[in-house]
């Protein structure tokens, strides 16, 4: 069966390859739903030591490891991503300061593969909803899991938890969590 490939955002795999592990190219549900990073997480993590100290276990080998595979593209749509990429980049240059580079990258592979991505950084999701680019938020990507059984009610709450205790609530968390699971988040 062919995957329904999503491309996760850093924050969006920092708040989850912890807990959910193996979390990339563990395919779940009939849909074969499948997580994927881009090769520039590795380098956003290697200049900002706040993610060292925040997340010492991205560099442990079983996390790097599930980190190697990557995307496939076809010949066109390697040759379309740098257009999409300065295209995007000029409209954040002039409209919609506040996306940086790597935010920009992802959204152009999420484009022309036409898949999704999952993040909670507010610039990215107004950059892919203005260019139509499918985007979730980290809780929407758990209700995902829990609604194909890939997870138990008992594991979202233990990710919530690990986001309490490296202090790393998504935006409009408490909000967002009633509305998806039905009930007050474990905090």
């Amino acid at each position: 069966m062919a995957q329904t490939k999503i491309l996760l955002d850093s924050n969006s795999y920092f708040r989850l390859a912890k807990s959910i592990h193996p979390l990339l190219f563990e395919a779940f549900g009939e849909e074969a739903y499948t997580l994927y990073v881009l090769p520039e997480l590795e380098k956003e993590y290697a200049k900002t030591p706040r993610l060292h100290s925040k997340f010492p276990w991205v560099l442990e080998p079983e996390f790097k490891i599930n980190r190697s595979k990557r995307l496939s593209q076809s010949k066109q749509q390697k040759n379309e991503l740098p257009k999409v990429y300065e295209f995007l980049w000029d409209y954040v240059q002039t409209e919609l300061p506040g996306p940086s580079r790597v935010d920009v990258t992802v959204l152009s592979y999420a484009y022309i593969l036409g898949i999704p991505v999952v993040t909670d950084d507010d610039d990215m999701i107004k950059l892919a909803e203005v260019f139509e680019i499918p985007v979730w938020k980290t809780l929407d990507l758990l209700k995902l899991m829990l609604d194909c059984g890939h997870i138990d009610l008992k594991q979202v709450r233990r990710v919530v938890a690990y986001w309490g205790y490296v202090d790393d609530y998504p935006k409009d968390f408490t909000t967002d969590y009633r509305q998806l699971f039905g009930e007050a988040p474990p905090m």
